[in-house]
């Protein structure tokens, strides 16, 4: 079995669901006492959401490249960026790699287009939402991406930092979320993608009536691929910008 290297903390609620999904995956798929082969950089979130407050992006992205790198030599076989958000830097972070790095937007492209969908809602933090790192993976899969209009990202932003993070799960916002989607269905959305590993904690696919794709779940699976060895990463898809 190959070595998982998680570079988690952002946050941690989010890194404890990988965690125990990916054992109960390989458990699964292998039976009796099997559980994941990985390793495991935890950072301080702190001093990462204050760099994507102040837009310091290049900064974040030297920071993980250091730590994604103290996971390869830690004997890691392919790293997990265990956030959508800091896949906006996932440039910076394989640039001192020798090992791939499993990019969360392929396994959610993947998922999407296998189910036959075209027009796509997506949730996340504001910056997954607003900027294209995210986005764009699955544009050049395809896919037609919608965001929520203004009042709604913000909304979901401020319940994934000021709840979800400190592991604070509210029916209130889990039924606010459904709201959010009922409107991106509305502008067309034929799914819609739980673009931050922290909304994965307050709703899932049996919460609202269309499609929903957990990134978290659908990356952990590309993992387990992996580290079986039934998958190889795959090319990085060519994007316009």
């Amino acid at each position: 079995m190959r070595t998982i290297g998680l570079l988690g903390g952002m946050s941690w609620e989010s890194s404890a669901l990988y965690y125990r999904l990916l054992n109960e995956a390989v458990r699964e798929r292998l039976g009796s006492l099997h559980s994941a082969r990985c390793v495991l950089l935890s950072v301080d979130f702190d001093g990462i959401a204050r760099l994507q407050e102040a837009g310091d992006w290049a900064r974040a992205g030297e920071l993980l490249a250091a730590d994604a790198r103290s996971l390869q030599a830690a004997g890691a076989d392919v790293v997990l960026l265990c956030t959508n958000t800091m896949h906006a830097v996932t440039d910076a972070v394989t640039a001192g790699l020798e090992i791939p790095l499993l990019h969360i937007g392929d396994s959610t492209a993947e998922a999407i287009t296998a189910a036959g969908l075209t027009r796509i809602g997506l949730l996340g933090t504001r910056y997954t939402m607003e900027q294209p790192f995210l986005s764009d993976r699955l544009t050049a899969a395809g896919l037609d991406v919608v965001v929520p209009e203004q009042a709604d990202r913000d909304l979901v932003h401020r319940v994934i930092y000021e709840e979800l993070v400190l592991g604070v799960v509210r029916e209130e916002s889990r039924q606010a979320y459904r709201e959010v989607v009922d409107r991106l269905v509305a502008r067309g959305a034929q799914g819609v993608v739980l673009g931050c590993t922290e909304i994965e904690l307050l709703i899932g696919p049996g919460d609202v009536d269309v499609p929903a794709f957990p990134t978290t779940a659908l990356h952990v699976a590309a993992a387990v691929r992996f580290a079986l060895g039934e998958d190889a990463p795959t090319a990085p898809p060519t994007i316009d910008r």
